[in-house]
């Protein structure tokens, strides 16, 4: 029996940043809930995220994230007025630093994230879309790394930017600053899907219905090793992945998968 579809971003009260909700199946929705400053990453939204993540990667129960927001943007990336009232070398790095660990953290947890973009992701809010697993957006959903504009290179978003896209999309997102929209951030690879603004919930809902359906330890072997390999030679990938497949047989949940395909059954995870 399929079950309901459970919105991602629900109507939150309160001056909290973050809204953190669960449902019963494991599924973990952080919401981005400052829409009055665009939901900017600004130190007390990237200190919530990061509290949020740490605690989604010590609970083994959790399936699947999916990282949604308030309002009309998704993100606007960092609040430049607070920027430009701390002209402190200092200041900069640590709210870089304090970014780049948030962001490493989303690559490091053991469950696939989805990134539900409803609206405007601007520079190190593109920068979290591309840093998610999965990402459904609105069609209108607009991106861009638009620092540039304002005499600042996107250079961490240009990480996961330059890692989901092609080189020369990417430069030109990045040399230039300028909007794309939902259809073309799909066609260069920054998207999985895009659907009307209603069937936003049903088309993330998908995903985490069909994730759902696989056993955890084999999407979290997966999950670390797509990653390592990318920053690999193709020798030094090959190994690890062979490594990496040959400990994931050796998991019951292989072995029974295994056994059913032998057997012409469908098989019975023990999540």
């Amino acid at each position: 029996m399929t079950a309901p579809v459970v919105p991602a971003a629900p109507a939150v009260a309160g001056d909290m940043p973050l809204c953190v909700r669960r449902d019963a199946r494991g599924v973990v929705t952080l919401t981005l809930n400052d829409s009055a400053r665009f939901n900017a990453l600004g130190s007390e939204m990237l200190a919530a995220l990061q509290q949020a993540l740490d605690t989604v990667a010590q609970d083994d129960s959790v399936r699947v994230v999916v990282l949604a927001a308030t309002g009309k943007a998704f993100c606007a990336g960092h609040n430049l007025k607070d920027m430009a009232a701390h002209p402190e070398l200092a200041w900069y790095q640590q709210l870089f630093a304090q970014c780049s660990r948030m962001m490493l953290s989303l690559h490091k947890l053991p469950v696939p994230v989805i990134a539900r973009v409803q609206g405007m992701a601007t520079a190190a809010g593109c920068q979290l879309v591309a840093q998610c697993d999965l990402a459904v957006a609105a069609d209108s959903a607009t991106f861009a790394t638009s620092g540039i504009h304002y005499g600042l290179f996107c250079a961490t978003p240009s990480v996961p930017l330059l890692r989901n896209v092609p080189v020369k999309r990417a430069m030109e997102m990045l040399l230039t600053g300028d909007f794309i929209d939902a259809p073309t951030a799909l066609a260069q690879g920054l998207l999985n899907r895009v659907v009307p603004a209603a069937a936003l919930d049903t088309e993330v809902e998908k995903l985490v219905q069909s994730i759902l359906q696989k056993p955890r330890v084999a999407l979290a072997m997966g999950k670390a090793l797509v990653y390592q390999q990318r920053e690999l030679g193709v020798e030094a990938a090959y190994q690890l992945a062979g490594q990496t497949m040959a400990t994931n047989m050796m998991d019951a949940a292989a072995q029974e998968g295994a056994q059913a395909f032998a057997e012409k059954r469908l098989p019975t995870w023990k999540q």
